[in-house]
Order: structure tokens, then sequence, then C-alpha cells
């Protein structure tokens, strides 16, 4: 995932999806309706391509992990990575034999 800031507000993002979505049988195909619309907005096609994409795979016409399970997940994975690494540091004094007093 890219790590730079995000240009367009959740709100745009929304309606240019939206706008695909809603005009997608006024062209020839998704992608000339993304193209059109991406023009208008001042994104790449890429990029209004994965925000449709990523929008029916969180309402569930697209098969995909949904933007929560993601959050959920990473946060998940971190928790664990956290744990671990504690784990580690606490046995390698349980089996160093030394006791801190």
């Amino acid at each position: 995932m890219s790590k730079t800031t995000n240009k367009f507000s959740p709100e745009v993002r929304q309606r240019a999806v939206r706008l695909v979505l809603d005009h997608e049988h006024e062209h020839p195909s998704r992608w000339a309706a993304i193209m059109s619309i991406s023009a208008k907005i001042g994104c790449t096609g890429q990029t209004l391509n994965e925000w449709v994409k990523k929008a029916e795979v969180d309402a569930g016409t697209r098969a995909g992990v949904p933007t929560d399970m993601a959050a959920k997940l990473k946060a998940l994975e971190r928790e664990n990575r956290e744990l671990r690494q504690a784990n580690e540091i606490l046995g390698s004094f349980a089996g160093g034999g030394e006791i801190l007093r």
C-alpha cells in the first residue's frame, strides 16, 4: 500500500465511484466511463478504477477482503508481532538463569 498522502477526500472518492456506477450504462464500457469521469475530477483512470473495485469489495459485489476486515487483520497482526517480541524478551530473561533484583 502506498505511503503517499491522499490528494482526494473520501467524499470526492465516494462521489466519483457513484458517478461511475450510475453512468457506466451511458458509455460503451466501464473503462470508458472511468476515463471520462477521472478526467473531470483530475485523477488517473487507474486510480478511479481501484476506488471502484474497492467500493465493490466493501459492498460485497466483488470478491475480496473488505476495508474494515483488512484494518482489523492489520491491527491483529501488529498485536501478534508485539506479543511475540515481548515473549522473546521474557524468554531470554527466564532462560538466562539470572534473576533481576
